[in-house]
């Protein structure tokens, strides 16, 4: 026995910690270092290793949970979203001319669901459009889509 014991508790109270920490840092590591604490504290509910056995199964059980994270879990939580990529979301999207300004190659479309949090851009095209056409939006210039007609 060494002079300093570690109890269930103690590790409870470490799981905790980490677990509560992730909340304010976020990182996603400090919650696989708290699980690895509550699996050392459901551990020496059956048994009672020694201080430093007890440090090497936790160290070994936390990096263990950081690498499976890493290598198995994370890649499949990837945002499905379109945040972040403008471009990518507007592109090839169809909407319907709605007001068109004194220059008909510029005005303003609308989509049936919103796209990146709104249903009504101002657009510019090569050509000229009238209200009702139904354009395709080709290109996106600062917070203008670039439009063609369809069909």
């Amino acid at each position: 026995m060494s002079a300093f014991e570690l109890v269930y508790w103690h590790w409870l109270l470490l799981g905790m910690i980490l677990v509560i920490a992730e909340v304010f840092i976020a990182s996603f590591i400090f919650f696989w270092f708290g699980i690895a604490a509550f699996v050392m504290a459901v551990l020496l509910l059956f048994s009672q290793p020694t201080l430093e056995i007890q440090l090497l199964i936790w160290g070994v059980t936390s990096l263990g949970l950081v690498v499976l994270w890493n290598i198995l879990l994370r890649p499949r939580w990837k945002d499905r979203t379109r945040s972040g990529m403008a471009s990518e979301a507007l592109k090839g999207q169809v909407g319907q001319v709605y007001e068109v300004e004194l220059d008909p190659s510029r005005g303003k479309l609308r989509f049936a669901v919103p796209i990146l949090g709104d249903d009504e851009w101002r657009f510019l095209s090569h050509t000229t459009f009238s209200v009702g056409d139904r354009a395709r939006v080709v290109d996106i210039s600062g917070n203008t889509l670039v439009i063609e007609k369809v069909g």
